[in-house]
């Protein structure tokens, strides 16, 4: 079933070690197939040295395992209510890379100070609200995916696909799970560019109109970046 996905899963978990966001089991990568309304998520807490595509986890729409002999992530019912919330999501992606979670546990969002940031994100990359005693206790996983959606009111997720849970980390989305781990790359980079450039200048400011222009040549309507 959905090979081909397991396949991309897969390769996209292993992407995050690649390009240095995950240490040991701390994270995860999933993508859906809309049409049939399944996911395929990483397996929890197994080591991405001996992980194979045939070991990803095929969930329904409520986090059910349809196929697979492993335990899915213990974060899928964040993922499944993400995929609910943003029909735009094909993948999502979660981590703890260090300057992304450093802005997380921080409780701070990660303003959009100059126009790398204005590449992918147009908005400031949002950290929710603390997480109340029932939620913790409760459904945690679950309601950790109920306070992005709920942070994400008034916002377009399609053009700001990412998030940082408020001492815990970064999530982010895209198109296909591979969108999903680029944007996990360019958050913890920009997370990381924020950090050094309020250093040098706490006072910073940035022009408004160089946002609406990187974000629009890439993704408005006359959009010309690239071939």
């Amino acid at each position: 079933m959905l090979e081909q996905l397991k396949e991309e899963v897969f390769r996209a978990n292993l992407d995050l070690v690649k390009h240095g966001l995950v240490l040991f089991t701390w994270g995860n990568a999933s993508a859906i197939d809309r049409a049939s309304g399944r996911i395929v998520i990483k397996p929890s807490g197994v080591s991405y040295d001996r992980m194979t595509a045939e070991d990803m986890v095929v969930t329904d729409l409520d986090g059910t395992v349809v196929e697979g002999r492993l335990k899915p992530s213990s974060d899928t019912p964040t993922h499944v209510a993400l995929y609910r919330a943003f029909p735009g999501a094909g993948g999502v992606v979660h981590t703890h890379s260090t300057y992304a979670t450093a802005w997380a546990q921080a409780g701070r969002d990660i303003p959009n100070i100059g126009t790398t940031h204005a590449d992918y994100f147009h908005d400031a990359i949002p950290c929710t609200d603390d997480m109340t005693e029932n939620e913790v206790n409760g459904a945690y996983e679950l309601e950790t995916g109920n306070v992005i959606i709920r942070r994400f009111e008034g916002l377009n997720p399609v053009h700001t696909p990412g998030v940082l849970v408020k001492n815990h980390g970064p999530f982010s989305w895209g198109k296909d799970v591979h969108d999903a781990v680029h944007n996990a790359v360019v958050m913890e980079q920009v997370a990381r560019m924020a950090c050094i450039a309020y250093s040098v200048n706490p006072n910073l400011t940035m022009n408004p109109l160089l946002i609406e222009k990187h974000f629009s040549r890439k993704h408005g309507p006359g959009a010309y970046y690239g071939q």
